[in-house]
């Protein structure tokens, strides 16, 4: 076999290497893309993008004018709805206010009394300071003695020098009272009560005062304070609620210093006795009264101290007469509305005598409601035929009914011993819950009837 020389080995065939190129053909060379490619490839995409948001915003729209229509005529029917309850409800009567309780039971304060100074030369305690060598130091005098007897009562000094010398001398003691009530500086309203509550409530022997007291107030200079207030001991609650909105002055801040004085007082009866059973029976009064007044809401807890003060004041032989007294004096006074109510209910059922004087007052206002009616069993059997169908039928005045029954028979536990009264109130309840229908929209309906179901189901039976 001729070889030529040129020609190229058997191995150089088997070296990739050292093969030839591969010869290009021009006209199968791939196109390159360049960037004016580029952007119309965007800009085709970014027109197909628009049309598709075109078409859904169009979808939407259509959509959305379909819903809105659906709106609409859901919209006039709910209207149409309302307008129909709307007159239904006109065939029961024109729509009533809904009341509230509250009484003004204070009118015009008058000017109080200034606030003098003690006598120095009367006064042991402040002579002693006079006479001190350090007197040079504190300075002393007549001209400065108010702002020094302040500062002694604000930094509780005035009160431990009452207890180491077991003595408040009464030019000290005056001043502190007249502070106490008539201050027009709740900072001084507040030591100052602090240092007659402090003494009074301190306990050193259980028939005697810790510290010697040369003046001790009287009922007339605590009734003469609430006199200076504004305090209407003549009030009617008739008079109609007050208007919290209105520019009316309201009762003075003293009045909180008056309620803790009193309830102090109540406490120390066995050690020294400052009410007579008359003036305590004034006292339940007057703080029976506080609780109808709305602006006292912010000092309910300070209230109920006071009235389980007064009320524990009495003793047993005085509490049997004193408690019906008290009851037809409120009965009296308070009107037949939602005051008579807050009357009943702002005396809590703490004790026994709490609840006795409840059903008392309840009792009381309930033979006041009713011409004629001269016992329980009267009572109720004029509430048993009351007719709830009677379009004239006065639901408030009948959900009042309700709650002074139930209080007056629930709070006298001598009444369950009393098997006519008990099943005549049970009767009583049944008809209220039965007789009254669910669709009666008349106001107060549904108040009655639920309370009495209530009343039925957790009071009655168990």
């Amino acid at each position: 076999m001729d070889m030529n020389i040129d020609d190229p080995l058997d191995f150089e065939f088997e070296d990739e290497l050292l093969k030839p190129a591969p010869v290009i053909n021009n006209n199968k060379r791939k196109k390159l893309i360049g960037l004016d490619d580029l952007v119309e490839d965007h800009y085709r995409e970014q027109n197909k993008l628009l049309e598709k948001q075109t078409k859904h915003t169009k979808s939407k729209a259509k959509k959305n004018k379909r819903s809105y229509d659906d709106e609409d005529r859901k919209e006039a029917l709910l209207t149409r709805i309302v307008e129909k309850c709307h007159n239904q409800l006109k065939a029961f009567g024109e729509e009533e206010e809904i009341p509230t309780w509250g009484v003004q039971v204070f009118g015009d304060k008058k000017a109080f009394p200034p606030l003098h100074l003690p006598d120095f030369g009367s006064c042991n305690l402040l002579q002693s300071f006079l006479n001190n060598k350090l007197n040079s130091v504190v300075g002393l005098s007549a001209e400065k003695g108010d702002i020094f007897l302040e500062g002694l009562l604000i930094n509780g000094w005035l009160l431990k020098l009452a207890f180491l010398c077991g003595h408040v001398e009464e030019p000290i003691a005056i001043w502190a009272f007249n502070t106490m009530l008539y201050s027009p500086k709740e900072e001084l309203q507040n030591f100052s009560t602090e240092f007659w509550c402090v003494i009074l409530s301190s306990r050193k022997e259980v028939d005697q005062l810790p510290v010697k007291i040369d003046w001790f107030p009287e009922y007339t200079d605590l009734r003469r304070a609430l006199d200076l207030y504004g305090f209407l001991f003549k009030f009617s609650s008739n008079v109609g609620p007050i208007n919290l909105d209105s520019d009316t002055e309201g009762p003075p801040q003293n009045i909180r210093a008056w309620v803790r004085f009193v309830t102090a007082c109540c406490v120390i009866r066995s050690k020294k006795p400052i009410f007579s059973t008359l003036e305590a029976e004034e006292v339940v009064e007057i703080i029976i009264s506080l609780f109808l007044d709305r602006q006292f809401q912010g000092l309910m807890v300070l209230l109920n101290d006071c009235m389980q003060a007064i009320i524990n004041y009495f003793t047993d032989e005085e509490w049997c007469l004193s408690c019906e007294k008290i009851a037809k004096f409120i009965a009296c006074r308070v009107s037949k509305d939602l005051n008579c109510i807050q009357a009943v209910e702002c005396l809590s059922e703490a004790d026994s005598r709490f609840k006795q004087l409840r059903s008392s007052v309840a009792y009381q206002i309930l033979l006041s409601c009713f011409e004629g009616v001269n016992c329980g069993e009267e009572i109720l059997r004029s509430l048993i035929a009351v007719n709830f169908k009677d379009k004239s039928c006065d639901f408030l005045k009948m959900y009042i009914y309700l709650v002074l029954t139930e209080n007056w028979v629930l709070s006298n536990s001598l009444i369950e011993d009393n098997p006519v009264i008990y099943e005549m109130f049970s009767l009583y309840l049944r008809h209220c819950s039965n007789l009254i229908s669910a669709t009666d929209l008349r106001s107060y309906a549904s108040k009655v009837r639920h309370r009495a179901a209530y009343l039925v189901h957790f009071s009655v039976q168990k």
